[in-house]
C-alpha cells in the first residue's frame, strides 16, 4: 500500500491545487490531516478550496524501475473538514499504525474526511486472486 497519496482540490476560482498527503482508510472513508509540519500561512489552501468545493479526489500510485510493478488508484468523493482529529473515534490509532511519526507527535490539526464515491484503478501485471479465489481461465 502506498504511504503518500496526492489530494486534489478546486477553489472558488475553479483553480486545481494539489497536494502529497499521508492517509488512513476505512471502508470508503479516506482520512489526511494536517500535522505539525510546517506550513505557509493559517488556513491552507486545500482547506479553503473544500469549503468552496467539497468534490476532491485523491491519487495513490506506485513507480519503480520494473514497469511490470506499476500501480493507480483514484478515489473521487466528498470532503468535508473537521477541527480535530481526536473527533473521529479511533483516527489517532489508524494514523499511527501507518506512521510510526505519529505516535510521538500526533497530528493536532484540522481532518480531511473524503466519503469515497467512485474507485477507480489500474496495474500494469495482473494481480492473483484473493486467497480461496482461482482467475477465470481466458
Amino acid at each position: 500500500m502506498a504511504l503518500v497519496a496526492r489530494l486534489a482540490t478546486v477553489g472558488a476560482a475553479s483553480q486545481p491545487h494539489v497536494v502529497p498527503v499521508t492517509f488512513a482508510m476505512a471502508d470508503d472513508l479516506i482520512y489526511t490531516s494536517v500535522d505539525a509540519k510546517p506550513k505557509r500561512g493559517g488556513r491552507l489552501q486545500r482547506l479553503r478550496n473544500i469549503l468552496a468545493n467539497p468534490h476532491v479526489a485523491v491519487l495513490a500510485d506506485h513507480y519503480e524501475a520494473d514497469w511490470d510493478r506499476l500501480w493507480w488508484v483514484r478515489a473521487d468523493g466528498l470532503a468535508t473538514i473537521q477541527d480535530h482529529p481526536d473527533s473521529i473515534p479511533g483516527l489517532p490509532e489508524l494514523l499511527a499504525e501507518r506512521y510510526p511519526q505519529y505516535r510521538d507527535c500526533p497530528p493536532k490539526g484540522p481532518v480531511i474526511r473524503i466519503a469515497v464515491r467512485r474507485w477507480s484503478g489500474w496495474a500494469a501485471a495482473r494481480l492473483p486472486p484473493p486467497p480461496g479465489e482461482e482467475l477465470p481461465n481466458d
